[in-house]
């Protein structure tokens, strides 16, 4: 009897995760391959880092996502390299796996556009392990100022953030909502009006993807909140303690977050494959890797473009709709069946900036802006989550921030002794 084609999947994120699923109980045997042994879903991240939700809230077992598909396989590793004579994937610290059909869904990473000092010293978010830093680092800076004061002035209470996406906008808002009803009242003694968060933002809007309606109001309700919004503004350089923006102008600070945009993972760079911009490979109009049969690329990692040339939004939709159709793509290929191209669907854009108050775009709908965008937000969210323990969890704990207008997890979470 012939073996079943063995299809790899590098990276249990969004687009990796749609391809796994959509070959359950296909003819084929799948192997998930992530160096961690968890689905994140990163668009609550910046809830954790700001104490609304736990780690695990965000967190979901791959192998739990696979009890029950008998052709689909866990394997928990760091890729390092792809040897295409061989049809293998090269595994740190294990033995090659062979495949028949690769896919190379392994996102992306921090950008920082070659600002001096700025992967030295900043705080990414683009990880569990990111949150939490980034979480233990307020929480930190809050109890250094507690003890001498005298550190505000060196800028212990002032919080940077770079980037006026969707990212920066939804870390500003609860930044400002966690200091002002929350921390204030952990640290009685302590003066925390004089908190900052400043946004830098490099265009003259946030949120630049969206309308000039959901524009504004983005701006308008984090300048209500205290937030220091500074558009067409740039950073120069990043330092310890202080940040350079254009102009010569020196802020401040020795917390620096960079929500400012991504690149493909390194992984890209040791798959011999060409790349595009942004290190991300470039694939033809089916996510076929160009010119490596049988490797397939999607989501951030892949240089996507819409049927106008456009650059598809690098978003978890477009991610897992590429991979529903690499996984059918696959199994036309093992039948013998042509492939079909892909094609994005918009399915509309949304940003929370804090409590009722969010932007909702959704296609032929006019922009919806406050409570009813915020509550359009929250079931979204809910929705998109995996695993039901996870929704239950972040219901109750989003339940008790709205009631209490209190946090859960401001704890500090340190390795080692």
């Amino acid at each position: 009897m012939q073996d079943r084609p063995h299809v790899i999947v590098i990276g249990a994120g969004f687009g990796g995760l749609a391809v796994a699923r959509e070959l359950v109980d296909q003819p084929v045997d799948v192997t998930v391959v992530d160096r961690n042994n968890f689905h994140t879903f990163l668009p609550l991240l910046y809830q954790v880092a700001t104490s609304g939700l736990n780690a695990a809230d965000v967190a979901h077992s791959v192998r739990a996502v696979f009890q029950k598909a008998d052709n689909v396989q866990v394997r928990l590793g760091t890729v390092t390299g792809v040897d295409w004579d061989t049809r293998s994937i090269e595994i740190e610290d294990q033995q090659p796996l062979a495949f028949d059909h690769l896919v190379v869904a392994a996102g992306s990473s921090t950008n920082y556009f070659g600002v001096p000092g700025a992967a030295e010293h900043a705080f990414p978010l683009y990880s569990i392990t990111d949150a939490v830093a980034l979480r233990n680092r307020i929480i930190e800076q809050f109890e250094a100022a507690d003890r001498e004061p005298a550190l505000i002035d060196e800028g212990a209470l002032s919080f940077v953030i770079v980037g006026g996406g969707p990212t920066g906008v939804e870390l500003s808002g609860a930044m400002a909502e966690l200091f002002d009803r929350v921390l204030r009242k952990d640290f009685s003694h302590l003066p925390v009006d004089r908190a900052r968060v400043v946004l830098v933002e490099m265009s003259d809007s946030l949120l630049t993807p969206f309308q000039k309606r959901s524009r504004r109001h983005a701006i308008d309700a984090l300048r209500r909140r205290g937030v220091d919004v500074r558009l067409a503004t740039r950073v120069e350089s990043v330092a310890a303690d202080d940040v350079v923006l254009d102009g010569g102008e020196r802020v401040p600070t020795r917390t620096l977050i960079w929500a400012a945009g991504v690149q493909a993972s390194p992984l890209t760079a040791v798959l011999d494959v060409d790349l595009g911009p942004g290190g991300r490979v470039v694939v033809d109009d089916d996510l076929s890797i160009r010119g490596r049969p049988g490797g397939w690329a999607l989501g951030d990692v892949a240089h996507v473009t819409s049927a106008d040339g456009a650059a598809v939004p690098q978003l978890a939709p477009a991610a897992m709709q590429g991979g529903r159709l690499v996984a059918q793509n696959i199994v036309r290929s093992v039948e013998g069946r042509p492939t079909e191209a892909f094609a994005y669907r918009n399915k509309g854009t949304m940003a929370t900036i804090g409590r009722r108050s969010a932007v909702t775009e959704i296609p032929h709908l006019p922009p919806l802006v406050g409570s009813v965008a915020w509550l359009a937000w929250l079931v979204l969210h809910l929705y998109m989550l995996i695993g039901f323990r996870n929704r239950v969890s972040v219901l109750v704990n989003w339940a008790w921030n709205y009631l209490t207008w209190d946090r859960g997890p401001r704890i500090l979470l340190r390795s080692g002794k």
